[in-house]
């Protein structure tokens, strides 16, 4: 098989498209990936919208929209422990699992240039999602820094 056809499974090594707190500049790219990456870069999630937590934000699916983020790559050695701090600081707990806050998902998203790339996205977990999408707060143009 080849990487275009392999099927991702729960820790395949994929960037992790970021959209909030994680974000450069933001407390905590700062505690959870900085000197841990080996490529950072502006990316869209298409296909999503942003919602006010308050303090962070949540993405939810929603056809149409796009989120604006980076792209975050981990230097080969720390994406096992990057995975792991990420899934504890997202209250991750595995697919489809009731205690989940987010969800970890592949998603394909946009470099600046157009390409896309398949990345890990933390989503709105589904419950959340469906209260958020009735009465959240959106975040005009779907960008964490222009609240």
């Amino acid at each position: 098989m080849t990487s275009a056809v392999r099927p991702q499974g729960p820790t395949a090594p994929l960037p992790f498209f970021v959209y909030g707190t994680l974000r450069p500049g933001e407390v905590n790219h700062d505690l959870f990936l900085r000197g841990r990456t080996s490529a950072e870069e502006p990316a869209r999630l298409p296909d999503a919208v942003l919602y006010d937590g308050p303090g962070y934000p949540y993405a939810v699916h929603r056809p149409g929209s796009t989120v604006v983020g980076e792209l975050i790559t981990p230097e080969p050695g720390a994406y096992p422990d990057v995975l792991a701090s990420l899934d504890l600081l997202e209250e991750y707990e595995g697919p489809g699992r009731p205690g989940n806050l987010y969800d970890r998902t592949a998603r394909e998203v946009l470099r600046p240039d157009g390409t896309a790339v398949r990345a890990w996205v933390y989503l709105a977990a589904e419950l959340l999602a469906r209260d958020l999408s009735a009465s959240g707060t959106e975040i005009p143009g779907g960008d964490w820094f222009g609240r």
